[in-house]
């Protein structure tokens, strides 16, 4: 845990449950927002042919692509209704540029 605060900048053991905790609501969300926002768009599993064996393939894929940006979002959002806005505006540019799409935050 020692490694894992002076990794983070962290400097209580309460900062880390806090930022667990957004990790998990943030992941848990994602996952859930992602299937009405493909509704919203037109895009259920119905939409995908059940006799070919690629549309379930499609359609998790599509959902797939859209639950990164929905997490990117969330994450901030989230960490920053728990007050931890700062680590997970630091997180997320260090891992977009990381991903080579720095030049979205800049």
């Amino acid at each position: 845990m020692k490694r894992l605060k002076e990794r983070w900048g962290i400097h209580s053991n309460f900062q880390i449950v806090i930022i667990f905790i957004v990790f998990a609501i943030t992941g848990s969300s994602s996952v859930y927002v992602a299937k009405p926002v493909l509704e919203w768009m037109g895009l259920t599993r119905e939409s995908f042919p059940d006799g070919f064996w690629w549309g379930g393939l499609v359609y998790a894929t599509l959902r797939l692509i859209l639950i990164f940006p929905i997490y990117q979002v969330l994450l901030v959002l989230i960490g920053w209704l728990f007050g931890q806005f700062r680590f997970f505006w630091n997180f997320e540019k260090k891992m977009l540029s990381r991903m080579g799409l720095g030049f979205l935050i800049k």
